[in-house]
C-alpha cells in the first residue's frame, strides 16, 4: 500500500493530475462560454430569419401525452443546438493546437532564435554536433 501511495505522490507532484485538473476546469468554462454563445447570441437571429422557429423547442413527438402517460417524443432541436456547440468547440480547439504546435516546433528548433529553446533540445542538439565532428574525425582518419 505504501508504494501505491508513494506512485500517487509522484504522479500528481510531477503535473500529470495538475495539468489536467486545470485543463478539465478550463474546458468545462470554456464549455459553458459556448452554450452561452449558441443560445443567447446565434439562435436569436437564427430564429429571427426562421420565421421565430425555436430549435431547442423542435421535436418529433412519437406519442402525445394522454393522462398519466408523458408524452414520448425525439428533441431533433436540442441535438442541432449542441451540434453547433460542438463545431464551435471543436474549430476552437483546432485553431489553439495548431497554434501551440506552430510555437513548439519553433522552440525545438535550435537554429530559430526567435524561441527560446528548451535546455532538453539545446543538450540533444549539442551531442548530435558533437557526433557528426567525431564521426568525421574518424573518418578523417581511416583515408
Amino acid at each position: 500500500m505504501k508504494n501505491f501511495i508513494q506512485d500517487f505522490k509522484n504522479f500528481a507532484i510531477k503535473g500529470n493530475m495538475i495539468d489536467m485538473a486545470i485543463g478539465i476546469i478550463i474546458g468545462t468554462a470554456f464549455n459553458n462560454v459556448i452554450n452561452t454563445l449558441v443560445k443567447k447570441i446565434i439562435m436569436p437571429p437564427l430564429s429571427l430569419m426562421t420565421d421565430d422557429v425555436n430549435l431547442s423547442s423542435k421535436k418529433y413527438v412519437l406519442r402525445e401525452a394522454l393522462g398519466t402517460a408523458q408524452e414520448v417524443a425525439i428533441g431533433y432541436g436540442e441535438m442541432l443546438e449542441v451540434l453547433i456547440d460542438f463545431l464551435i468547440i471543436a474549430l476552437t480547439i483546432f485553431v489553439v493546437i495548431k497554434g501551440f504546435h506552430r510555437f513548439k516546433s519553433k522552440a525545438e528548433d535550435p537554429q530559430n532564435k526567435e524561441v527560446e529553446t528548451p535546455k532538453n533540445i539545446e543538450l540533444l542538439a549539442s551531442l548530435e554536433k558533437l557526433m557528426q565532428e567525431q564521426n568525421a574525425l574518424l573518418r578523417d582518419k581511416k583515408i
